[in-house]
């Protein structure tokens, strides 16, 4: 059988091993658009079947666009720049010229400059090791910002091929469904979804008779939150529309709990103000310090919502790291889930956060 690609995550169709990535009955392979039986689940039913894929797979894939003479998009989730960005990226994309893509401003508050955000997008990347051609700004989700993109993806791309790289759960594929959309009115033309590892191999989207586009597997970062809660609970932390600061005056010794996934103790500092940028669905409860140990034993689950049940079964505990944070203007990052802004500085503070997942610091994005 000649090499058949499946139109939803890139991977080549096959109809002997159910178990296998691009397994499709052979009944399907009489239909004009082909999907394999796990993209169809996925579609149809919001059901997601693992693959045996390792996280080190992916990666090698994207080593592919080394050897190639195009142009790379690298697209992130503006709301969670540190959880998305591809660390040693220029390794894997070689000489190619990137284009740096923050996707979902949509859901930043709408009073935020968005030439600052693009010069801290710049300077973030040049601190992570990548130069880049030029940053934009988007909502794939609200078509917003697209044109301006795709325009300049023309004029960079100079009759190339384009590879859009990222993590798991970016953007990628609702990016150029969109993308499709503007251009040739076909809707969903690729797979999208919440879930991680959508995308399993390479899509290949004609851009002219010469040239491709790419939506390629998304990286895998475990230490996102996403990677340690059920589908439901992920729905709730991923913000979906203009996410409203949450705004605390804290004393030492107070306790601020987000939800029952993240923790975070005021050890140590005059009376300061704690700003969160997460989910508006996502409760966050303050407490005294001395409680909260009960407060989390006692209500996860509950009052600390979410975890909900499934997520409870396979969240790690809760690890402890203690942070002195010396600048003002700091954001405390809790990868995957959001943020929290320290305007004044000059504060020690003990964040907690399952084991696995990963708690930073960094200028204040706002």
């Amino acid at each position: 059988m000649a090499e058949i690609q499946c139109q939803g995550c890139g991977a080549e169709i096959q109809t002997t091993n159910p178990e296998q990535p691009g397994y499709a009955p052979a009944s399907a392979l009489n239909r004009e658009d082909i999907i394999c039986k796990r993209c169809f689940r996925l579609k149809h039913y919001n059901e997601v079947q693992d693959v045996p894929y390792q996280d080190d797979d992916f990666l090698e894939m994207l080593n592919q666009i080394n050897g190639t003479k195009s142009l790379v998009i690298q697209l992130i989730d503006i709301f969670d720049f540190n959880g998305s960005f591809i660390p040693g990226l220029k390794r894997l994309t070689g000489n190619n010229p990137v284009l740096l893509v923050g996707n979902k401003m949509d859901v930043l508050p709408k009073s935020v400059n968005h030439n600052k955000v693009k010069h801290w997008l710049k300077r973030s990347a040049r601190e992570n090791g990548l130069e880049v051609e030029d940053v934009f700004l988007i909502s794939a989700e609200k078509n917003q910002g697209v044109e301006e993109l795709s325009r300049a993806v023309e004029d960079y791309r100079n009759g190339k091929d384009v590879y859009v790289v990222g993590t798991t759960n970016v953007g990628k594929s609702t990016f150029i469904n969109t993308l499709i959309s503007n251009t040739s009115g076909v809707k969903d033309a690729i797979t999208t979804s919440y879930f991680p590892g959508t995308t399993l191999g390479f899509i290949d989207i004609p851009l002219d008779e010469q040239s491709s586009m790419f939506d390629t597997p998304g990286v895998i970062h475990r230490h996102q939150m996403a990677h340690y809660v059920s589908d439901k609970d992920l729905k709730l932390i991923t913000p979906r529309k203009e996410v409203k600061p949450k705004v605390y005056q804290l004393n030492e010794q107070q306790t601020l709990f987000i939800g029952g996934l993240a923790r975070l103790d005021f050890e140590k500092g005059e009376r300061s103000s704690f700003i969160g940028y997460f989910s508006n669905e996502l409760h966050i409860h303050r407490t005294k310090m001395e409680k909260a140990d009960n407060l989390y034993k006692n209500h996860l689950g509950e009052l600390l919502t979410p975890p909900d049940q499934d997520t409870k079964e396979k969240l790690p505990p809760l690890r402890a790291q203690t942070l002195k944070i010396t600048e003002p203007k700091t954001d405390i990052v809790f990868s995957g889930l959001g943020w929290i802004t320290v305007p004044e500085g000059d504060v020690t503070v003990t964040a907690h956060v399952p084991e696995g997942v990963k708690v930073s610091l960094r200028a204040s994005l706002i």
